[in-house]
């Protein structure tokens, strides 16, 4: 029989805890006619301004083919609109619209009612204990990693000097927070 134990697995928390919180973020969004992803995509435009579809690909963590259809769908919808960027022609800006602005804090707001479910019970201290532990979660997962060539039998050696952690990636979401 294959066994697992899911109970005490950080990827198996991590990982239904952010689809969870995905799905209850679809759902107060759907009035407005988005998704999460498009979300994303607003955010990240909102946050940095104008970026080429290769930029917002990195920051948003998927594959630039993923992206296509998102924006594809948002340009027809009129969230954004491609453009030529200035330095180099060949390379395409996705800009937001006029169409964002007047839903904009409507659409904030919904992200701030699942912040808001997703907090309940916890108190500041341990939502701050919370953020610094899934970033040293992420910071863990984005350094680079020596090969060892062991493959699934491969385990981390703590002895060793880490080396240099990339810095944090913002996110949109957590943007507008304060948690100072």
């Amino acid at each position: 029989m294959l066994r697992y134990d899911f109970e005490q697995s950080l990827i198996y928390w991590v990982c239904s805890t952010s689809l969870a919180m995905e799905r209850a973020l679809n759902e107060e969004l759907a009035p407005h006619g988005i998704t999460y992803r498009q979300w994303q995509v607003l955010g990240w435009l909102v946050l940095e301004g104008p970026l080429a579809q290769g930029e917002l690909a990195d920051r948003m963590r998927i594959e630039p083919p993923t992206l296509v259809g998102i924006v594809d769908r948002m340009e027809r919808d009129g969230w954004l609109e491609r453009s030529p960027c200035q330095e180099d022609r060949r390379r395409k800006l996705l800009r937001l619209t006029d169409r964002v602005e007047p839903v904009w804090e409507r659409i904030a707001s919904a992200a701030r009612r699942v912040r808001s479910r997703a907090a309940e019970g916890f108190s500041e201290d341990e939502l701050n204990r919370l953020f610094a532990g899934l970033e040293r979660i992420r910071s863990n997962l984005t350094r680079p990693q020596p090969s060892s060539g062991a493959g699934l039998a491969n385990e981390p050696d703590h002895d060793t000097e880490s080396p240099v952690a990339v810095p944090p990636t913002p996110t949109p979401a957590l943007a507008e927070d304060s948690r100072s």
